[in-house]
């Protein structure tokens, strides 16, 4: 029997490992089971490169409770190890200057969980074992098994085993701060969360199957059952297939295996499938969206070679895709830095931009080869492309070809065809094309027929960045401005040469604004006095679009910084048309009574239509005009 000490700068190595390396010790399953998938996948290189005489077979990694002795047994088939190996490679651990390396990654440690491309796996086991043992046989002809033995000291011990079969088996002697690790529960839960898609089977206790009825058996006699392997994953989940080999039944069920609490099918998927200049395979989804954007966060699953690492993908994925759901595997995400230096890395970078321009092309094509179903699945998608065409040039500019205006008419336009729709017929004296919304059909449901009457189209935009999303369209396109329709009149909204004359004379137009203000209260409204279309709405309330879409975008974050906007009171304009006959009533009304009466009324009628009359005041005006049927 050999003994030896561990070959490491520092004493107190794995104290350190136990306390830093990991933010979270559950890793460590994750960690022995990679290095047995590696044994496993190397033998079958080296078989079928006829480098190893040993016959493949169908390969598992297995694990084990024994909860009576405490232990946890990992065990592969793969190329195992001679006793020169185990000196080799883990008595040597896995990198020099272990006391520098650690203080250098410690904040990363606790900050991603992650170190290394699982690089020290085999050293994970000391965070939650208080000894560890290595039973190996190697693959290589005529080679004896080797036993080694560590308590989480310098210290180990090396023997010869009488083990026949090739492979490794590792038994954690699991330490009192970790026995949850004892636990079937918590060791199955640990399995589906980070090896349900690993390339080779992995086996975690038995499970009975029902087989069919012998011939002649009745019917009240129970089936047969046996006991089989309960294989807990996926060795070849969709994203490691090509396209050209899946339906979109494959692309469906797949989901269905990453979210099986999810009871909608997805919208539609996007293949990822790249080897240069990086290595990346994947599949996202889109998901029918909310409207609460942070609710949609944190779905996509990133693996490093069919092992989970994480569900934080900040950085990889571009932030406007963070929404979406699915998987991307790559071998080439430094995994042993913090999530900060992540962005910053070029390869990163370039996967991060690799995925905008995949998905932009996507849409793209979806957008072409079906538009119906494309328009159809607006409402479930803007949010993604809106807060893409905000976040990204790259993806702005290519979502010209995609991305819709639809209408309160439910027609769809690309901005191009809006244009040339409107451009005769919207575009104001000054020469500036004015597009109409509405962000709620049925509260500015009178301000949206005044803009039909004059043939005007009026867009329905009512996600909650769109105020933002405006801003950058009226930035980035010549001459135009997007207007809410009840951000004033129609008339003066696309102000033409050809504007009303008003009925009343300087004098009355002064008397007019007299009376006026004198019974509305100047806290809330701002009186305007219009020569309208004789037909158009007597009182009108609106909201001008600046201040109105400040305040939007400060409460859905932005808007420049201007704190100001939110302490500021809700102050309303209130248009009065002085071509209405109810107006000249209500100017040439000789009692002082009835005249205040007419404008409350009037002023009400305003107020409800906006949803703005609620509590005393809206029982006060249900009472008045009860009063005025009498």
């Amino acid at each position: 029997m050999a003994k030896g000490s561990i070959n490491v700068s520092v004493e107190n190595i794995f104290p350190l490992i136990k306390k830093f390396l990991y933010s979270d010790h559950e890793i460590f399953l994750r960690e022995l089971i990679s290095n047995g998938t590696d044994a496993t996948l190397k033998l079958k290189h080296l078989a079928s490169i006829g480098e190893s005489k040993s016959e493949y077979g169908n390969p598992i990694i297995e694990i084990k409770i024994d909860k009576e002795g405490k232990k946890l047994h990992i065990i592969d088939q793969g190329l195992g190890m001679t006793a020169d190996e185990v000196e080799k490679y883990i008595n040597q651990v896995a990198f020099s200057g272990a006391e520098e390396f650690l203080d250098q990654y410690k904040d990363s440690a606790k900050d991603s969980g992650i170190i290394g491309h699982f690089g020290l796996g085999f050293y994970s086991a000391f965070m939650v074992a208080e000894k560890v043992e290595i039973i190996t046989k190697s693959h290589k002809e005529d080679t004896v098994a080797a036993h080694w033995t560590c308590d989480g000291s310098p210290e180990f011990t090396l023997e010869a085993h009488d083990k026949t079969d090739r492979g490794t088996e590792i038994i954690l002697h699991i330490a009192e701060d970790s026995t949850e690790f004892l636990e079937d529960a918590r060791i199955s839960s640990l399995l589906s969360k980070y090896n349900k898609f690993m390339p080779i089977p992995i086996k975690f206790g038995t499970k009975t199957e029902t087989l069919p009825k012998p011939e002649g058996a009745k019917e009240e006699d129970a089936a047969p059952t046996q006991e089989v392997d309960n294989i807990i994953n996926n060795p070849n989940p969709a994203w490691t297939k090509q396209p050209t080999e899946l339906e979109d039944e494959n692309y469906k069920s797949f989901y269905r295996e990453l979210y099986p609490s999810q009871f909608e099918d997805p919208l539609f998927h996007i293949h990822l499938n790249v080897d240069y200049p990086f290595n990346l395979t994947g599949i996202l989804y889109f998901p029918k969206m909310t409207q609460d954007m942070s609710m949609q966060k944190d779905k996509i699953q990133l693996y490093q070679n069919q092992v989970f690492v994480t569900d934080n993908v900040e950085g990889i994925v571009p932030e406007f895709l963070t929404m979406l759901r699915g998987v991307i595997d790559s071998p080439d995400i430094p995994l042993n830095v913090s999530r900060s230096y992540l962005q910053a890395d070029g390869a990163v970078k370039k996967i991060s931009s690799y995925i905008s321009r995949k998905v932009a092309d996507k849409l793209k094509s979806l957008f072409n080869n079906n538009r119906e179903d494309f328009e159809a699945k607006w409402n479930d998608i803007k949010i993604v492309i809106e807060y893409g065409m905000l976040s990204e040039d790259k993806f702005f500019e290519k979502a010209d070809a995609f991305a819709l205006y639809p209408t309160v008419d439910g027609k769809h336009y690309t901005y191009e065809e809006l244009y040339n729709k409107i451009k005769a017929n919207q575009t104001d004296k000054d020469g500036k094309l004015v597009i109409l919304y509405a962000s709620n059909e049925d509260s500015q449901h009178s301000y949206i027929e005044a803009a039909k009457a004059k043939g005007y189209e009026v867009l329905l935009l009512d996600s909650p960045i769109v105020s933002h999303l405006m801003q950058k369209l009226e930035s980035t396109k010549e001459n135009i401005s997007f207007a809410r329709v009840d951000a004033d009149s129609v008339e003066k909204l696309i102000a033409k040469e050809d504007t009303a004359i008003s009925k009343l004379d300087e004098e009355q137009t002064k008397a007019l604004d007299e009376v006026l203000k004198s019974v509305i209260p100047s806290e809330k409204f701002t009186v305007q006095l219009d020569a309208l279309d004789s037909n158009a709405t007597p009182f009108m309330i609106t909201q001008p679009e600046f201040m109105r879409r400040m305040k939007e975008m400060q409460a859905s974050g932005g808007g420049g910084g201007m704190q100001m906007f939110g302490n500021m009171p809700e102050i309303y304009n209130l248009i009065v048309n002085t071509n209405s006959d109810l107006v000249n009533e209500i100017l040439n009304t000789k009692t002082k009574k009835k005249q205040e009466r007419l404008i409350t009324q009037s002023l009400d009628l305003a107020r409800l239509s906006q949803g703005l009359l609620k509590g005393k005041e809206l029982s006060d005006f249900i009472n008045r005009s009860y009063d005025l049927l009498k």
